[in-house]
């Protein structure tokens, strides 16, 4: 899947992919005009939303109200390089849960994919490629 970038304008930067529109922007603080979430906001919240429909999913397998289920991520941040150092979750079951299905829960919340790149990490890389306005002048 390809995932293009567009540049609005301040510190908007949009991804767009599969017909989807992502936007964000920077807060104030940082030259935006914090009219979005900014992408590491992003990235934060796609492992909270991605535990939460690894929950979501392993209790409509099996016919379990979601009454009541709820999740939230604790982010812990270093001081000096304010990146995240450790993510937890609490998960809060219904009610009427089924105690023989609380243990398999967790674990389907740790099967979470983005949980899962995390820990086995792609390799990065960039490239330049010509300007297309430049492309005529090599006809």
């Amino acid at each position: 899947m390809d995932i293009t970038v567009s540049f609005s304008s301040g510190k908007r930067v949009d991804a767009h992919f599969e017909g989807f529109t992502v936007k964000t922007d920077q807060p104030p603080a940082l030259g935006g005009a914090g009219a979005e979430a900014a992408p590491y906001e992003l990235f934060l919240a796609s492992m909270a939303t991605c535990a939460g429909i690894f929950a979501l999913g392993f209790c409509q397998a099996r016919g379990l109200s979601t009454e009541g289920l709820s999740l939230v991520q604790h982010n812990t941040f270093d001081p000096v390089s304010h990146l995240v150092t450790e993510v937890r979750y609490t998960l809060t079951l219904p009610n009427t849960f089924p105690e023989k299905y609380r243990g398999a829960i967790v674990k389907a919340v740790e099967n979470c994919k983005v949980k899962k790149s995390l820990a086995q990490p792609p390799t990065f890389a960039v490239t330049v490629a010509p300007s297309p306005d430049t492309l005529g002048d090599q006809v």
